[in-house]
């Protein structure tokens, strides 16, 4: 069970030293994010790296994925693909479900070790907001109908809990934009996108790293700059080899 103590919403104050950069999905794309990392200079005593959720599964580097929770510098939210590891761990769910959507790598996993990474993922919250006033950006995985005030409140029914974690009405054109009113900025995932896409208040940054043709996506927040790669390429430049900071 997620711990009384646990954020549903996390506020940050605005970076006053360094940058501050937002990542799609990774989904087990280690090596993508250390190519982009180097692409953009990116200092970890200064700059700050916010995820949209969905760092493991269907890619080949989940365990290394994981690993980043540990990073000073990184800072995720829940996404669906965590919280379905974590239902597994937890025995609410059968394996053979996340299986199916690409938690295959689990397999090797020991129950043990399962279960930590459930307990980690579990102190994420499922939206993460920095700054204030005209500064202020949020992020979270999949999509939020609301203002900021009501984002702030963190007093999700399990309709609105959905949404954050497995919603695609916006993305997919069946959500009504008018209903974000009142929301800042918004970095989200978990639909892939071809390109970069924002509907209403929300940027879709994953534009599908895992598979064919797919690219690892990194913005920097509230500016036009953005980098892209594919796994492939970044490989082809030695990734493999860069550490990360």
């Amino acid at each position: 069970m997620t711990s009384t103590l646990v954020p549903v919403v996390e506020h940050h104050e605005r970076n006053r030293v360094g940058r501050d950069f937002v990542v799609g999905d990774l989904h087990g794309c280690v090596d993508a994010l250390r190519f982009l990392l180097r692409e953009i200079d990116f200092d970890p005593t200064r700059d700050r790296l916010f995820s949209v959720g969905d760092l493991v599964d269907r890619g080949t580097q989940s365990e290394e994925a994981l690993a980043l929770l540990d990073k000073p510098w990184f800072y995720a939210v829940l996404g669906n693909h965590e919280d379905t590891l974590c239902a597994v761990a937890e025995g609410r769910l059968p394996r053979h479900y996340w299986y199916g959507i690409g938690g295959a790598w689990g397999a090797t996993v020991p129950e043990g070790r399962l279960k930590l990474y459930a307990r980690k993922l579990r102190t994420l919250p499922l939206a993460r907001v920095v700054g204030s006033g005209a500064e202020r950006f949020n992020i979270l995985h999949a999509e939020f109908f609301g203002d900021d005030t009501t984002l702030d409140a963190g007093n999700f029914d399990e309709d609105a809990r959905q949404h954050l974690l497995w919603g695609r009405e916006l993305a997919m054109s069946m959500g009504e934009s008018h209903r974000q009113a009142g929301l800042s900025l918004t970095y989200c995932g978990h639909t892939p996108m071809r390109q970069i896409h924002q509907i209403g208040s929300q940027v879709f940054i994953d534009t599908g790293a895992f598979g064919p043709g797919g690219k690892l996506t990194i913005v920097q927040a509230r500016t036009a700059h953005r980098w892209s790669v594919t796994v492939e390429a970044a490989r082809a430049e030695g990734a493999a080899e860069m550490a990360l900071p």
